[in-house]
C-alpha cells in the first residue's frame, strides 16, 4: 500500500538518497559525465535539508510503502521566466522498481492539489529532451508541450520541453 504524506527535515536525507539514486538512473546518457559524477548524495541533502527549512508556498510530497520512501514530487513557485504564472513541478523521482505502479501519477495529483490550496490557477514543469518516457508519462495525464527553455544548472545546462496544464484542476483531480 502506497501512502503519501507532506515532507518534514527529518526527511531529507531519504530524499537525498532517492533523488541520487533515481537521477542517475534516468540521466545516465542525458547529463554531462561531469554532472553525473558530481551530483551525489552529500550534495543533494545540502539541497534538500535546506529546502525542507525553509517556509514558504513549496511543497514537497512523499510516497512510501511499507514505511520506505518510493517517490517525491516538489512543486513550487516558478523558476524561469517561461513559466510565467504557472506552479511549476520541480522534481517528480519514482523509485525503479515502483515505476508503473501509479505512484507518480498520485504525487502529481496531490502536488496539483497543494499549489491550488496556495492560489494558483495553472501548473507546468520541464522535462530534459530525451527524457521520451517522461515525456510519454506527461502527455498521457493531458499535459501540453508549450516551449523549451534551458535550464542552466548547477550541474548542466539542460535542454527542456515545458509541459503546461492551464487548469491545475485537471492535473489535481488525477488520482
Amino acid at each position: 500500500m502506497i501512502t503519501l504524506r507532506m515532507a518534514r527535515p527529518a526527511d531529507a536525507p531519504a530524499i537525498a538518497r532517492l533523488h541520487v539514486q533515481v537521477w542517475r538512473s534516468t540521466y545516465q546518457g542525458l547529463a554531462t559525465p561531469a554532472a553525473y559524477a558530481a551530483l551525489d548524495e552529500p550534495r543533494r541533502l545540502a539541497q534538500w535539508q535546506e529546502k525542507l527549512q525553509q517556509p514558504g508556498k513549496a511543497q514537497v510530497l512523499l510516497a512510501e510503502s511499507a514505511d520506505q520512501l518510493v517517490g517525491f514530487c516538489l512543486a513550487d513557485a516558478p523558476s524561469h521566466p517561461q513559466f510565467g504564472e504557472h506552479a511549476e513541478i520541480k522534481s517528480l523521482f519514482v523509485s525503479d522498481k515502483h515505476q508503473r505502479q501509479g505512484i507518480g501519477r498520485r504525487l502529481l495529483g496531490a502536488a496539483a492539489s497543494e499549489m491550488l490550496r496556495v492560489g494558483y490557477r495553472s501548473i507546468a514543469l520541464g522535462v530534459v529532451e530525451g527524457n521520451d518516457s517522461a515525456m510519454r508519462f506527461y502527455l498521457a495525464l493531458g499535459g501540453t508541450p508549450a516551449g523549451n527553455y534551458t535550464d542552466p544548472g548547477p550541474l548542466w545546462r539542460s535542454s527542456n520541453v515545458i509541459y503546461v496544464w492551464p487548469d491545475i484542476h485537471q492535473l489535481a483531480a488525477v488520482k
